[in-house]
């Protein structure tokens, strides 16, 4: 009598496309995003964002040569996004790369050492995540004075614990590769091992988290304009731009749906591309 095979069947993968989707389509909007806002103002036919015409107050969306309307001081809406989205990203990219840069290296640092080293550079990180940093952040605002160099520093300086726990436990995880102790048998030093076998095996993590910190920061950064203490007009920001907008928000809502669309579409993007990333790299 024949024995059934009981072995799993081995699933094909799918098109190539299902499994590209998910990370090229909110790649290509974030892109598209990033190349509108740096790039727009600088070959489409917008006016500057500031200093418009008052008697073109509260123009409506579609009108000729103010695509998206006009704000009550009769600046061009549509300049006011891009440029609006290009503070907001800024603020994204350099609190990440500067969390990235600081968190990763501490967090690269403590787990290669490991003992009190590890525990020292921990517990001070573990100090700094036990505060609550929105509230925190907004007492820096509010002392140090609303200012985008000042908004970046303080969420940089808050994302960095975030940033270290992650590179520690990804080199926590190295450490038991062969490779590694292959690395220290042949009296490699440390800060070279940390260059040439940490940095690029970690890299991916970090990335992936970086993704899901810009949307994040561009949510914050958001928050604090809406409340005065980010990027303070007449420079434009998604935030300050929407607190402006709310004043006459039953009369005119282009001047709160533009930036809030932006908004959301731009945060969405980075959220699914960072998910898709890690998904990825976990294999699932």
């Amino acid at each position: 009598m024949a024995v059934a095979d009981t072995a799993p069947a081995v699933r094909a993968p799918g098109p190539v496309w299902t499994r590209t989707l998910p990370i090229v389509l909110p790649a290509a909007t974030a892109v598209l995003v990033v190349v509108a806002c740096f790039l727009g103002p600088l070959v489409l036919p917008v006016p500057p964002p500031t200093g418009g015409n008052v008697l073109e107050s509260y123009l409506p969306s579609f009108t000729p040569g103010h695509l998206l309307g006009a704000d009550p001081n009769g600046n061009d809406i549509l300049a006011r996004v891009l440029h609006g989205g290009r503070a907001s990203l800024t603020v994204a990219v350099a609190v990440n790369v500067l969390g990235l840069l600081a968190g990763g290296t501490l967090g690269a640092v403590s787990g290669y050492l490991g003992g009190i080293g590890d525990t020292v550079i921990m517990r001070v990180l573990d100090v700094l995540i036990a505060f609550p940093s929105l509230v925190l952040v907004l007492a820096v605002a509010q002392s140090l004075g609303a200012s985008q160099t000042n908004t970046i520093l303080a969420l940089a300086f808050f994302s960095v614990p975030a940033f270290a726990r992650i590179s520690r436990a990804a080199t926590l995880r190295l450490r038991e590769q062969p490779f590694m102790a292959a690395a220290e048998l042949c009296g490699t030093p440390g800060w070279r091992v940390l260059l040439r076998h940490v940095a690029p095996n970690i890299a991916p993590q970090l990335m992936t988290f970086a993704m899901l910190g810009m949307g994040l920061t561009i949510v914050i950064e958001g928050a604090l304009s809406f409340l005065g203490l980010g990027i303070q007009p007449p420079a434009p920001s998604w935030g300050n731009m929407i607190a402006q907008g709310q004043q006459s928000l039953s009369a005119t809502p282009v001047l709160v749906v533009w930036p809030c669309l932006a908004l959301f579409v731009t945060v969405l993007a980075f959220n699914l591309l960072g998910e898709s990333l890690r998904s990825r790299w976990s294999g699932e």
